[in-house]
């Protein structure tokens, strides 16, 4: 697979190769999306350090968003966090990092440990980080429950847009899993010769914030079925993070969650979803508009 810088940022965070425009015409055709970023270890990883080593990172972020058809973020959904080359960090947990492709970040934490935090939800001023000044934080959500979260900016050596675009749409059906392009059988036929799976999902989060936005959420598939006599497939999704749609997509108290998908030919989705400040699961319906990717 080929991967190509489809759009470069400078540590300013402006465009210096590629176009905004490319990287949401890759992701509405279900482009993979990895981003890679460097920063100096006394200014990020170790500010009492004297070593002022370059460390480049490359991260994949599995579940990716197109906003109104004009904004693209990407979450990463398998992180932990990790305390540089001597191993994870203190305290298990999931390191949900999003990234607006205007280089702008955030990042919220679901601790996995059972330590049972009391704070209700709320927003917090935001800190200042003096030992740090790359790293401006904009605003700053429940310290002290299960899920803190905030959004920030650190400037970057630069940002490099990688996308993957292997994928070929082969289906698109409506909420109510009427066909608008391709078909169910092109469908089966690419499944059944070992394909891998990616569906672009419409309205995902109209259920959370106070408002919606038109958005595509593309999350990768993992095992699919297909009932040969009925003519129905589904397939469960990878583990994803919901965000509430905007521009540009920041964490704040109660605007998010996780947890994964069974996904229908018919429109039908299933989300299983866990409560990131209880850890408590519950499920969730909804009809909503497909789009089936094949690699």
């Amino acid at each position: 697979m080929e991967w190509t810088n489809t759009l470069e940022l400078d540590a300013g965070r402006q465009v210096v190769s590629g176009s905004r425009e490319s990287l949401h015409r890759s992701i509405l055709a279900g482009a993979d999306l990895r981003i890679y970023t460097a920063f100096r270890n006394n200014e990020h990883l170790d500010t009492s350090s004297e070593n002022s080593e370059l460390i480049e990172e490359v991260s994949e972020f599995r579940t990716t968003y197109l906003i109104d058809g004009r904004w693209v973020a990407g979450i990463m959904t398998t992180r932990m966090p990790v305390a540089g080359p001597s191993g994870f960090g203190p305290r298990a947990s999931m390191s949900y990092f999003l990234y607006n492709e205007d280089g702008g970040q955030a990042i919220s934490r679901m601790y996995l440990d059972g330590v049972s935090e009391s704070a209700a939800p709320a927003e917090y001023p935001a800190k200042a980080y003096p030992d740090m000044p790359k790293y401006s934080e904009k605003s700053r959500w429940d310290d002290s429950t299960n899920a803190p979260s905030s959004n920030f900016y650190y400037a970057f050596e630069g940002f490099r847009f990688f996308t993957n675009t292997s994928w070929r749409e082969i289906y698109r059906h409506d909420a109510e899993g009427r066909p608008l392009s391709g078909s169910l059988s092109a469908l089966i036929a690419a499944f059944t010769q070992g394909c891998e799976l990616k569906v672009g999902i419409e309205g995902l989060c109209q259920d959370l914030g106070t408002y919606t936005v038109p958005h595509l959420v593309f999350i990768p598939c993992g095992p699919g079925y297909y009932h040969t006599e009925s003519k129905v497939f589904y397939a469960g999704t990878h583990p994803t993070v919901r965000v509430a749609p905007s521009i540009p997509m920041e964490y704040q108290s109660r605007n998010w969650d996780c947890g994964s998908l069974f996904v229908r030919s018919d429109g039908f989705v299933e989300y299983w979803r866990r409560d990131p400040y209880t850890l408590e699961f519950s499920k969730q319906t909804m009809q909503l508009g497909l789009r089936w990717f094949v690699r």
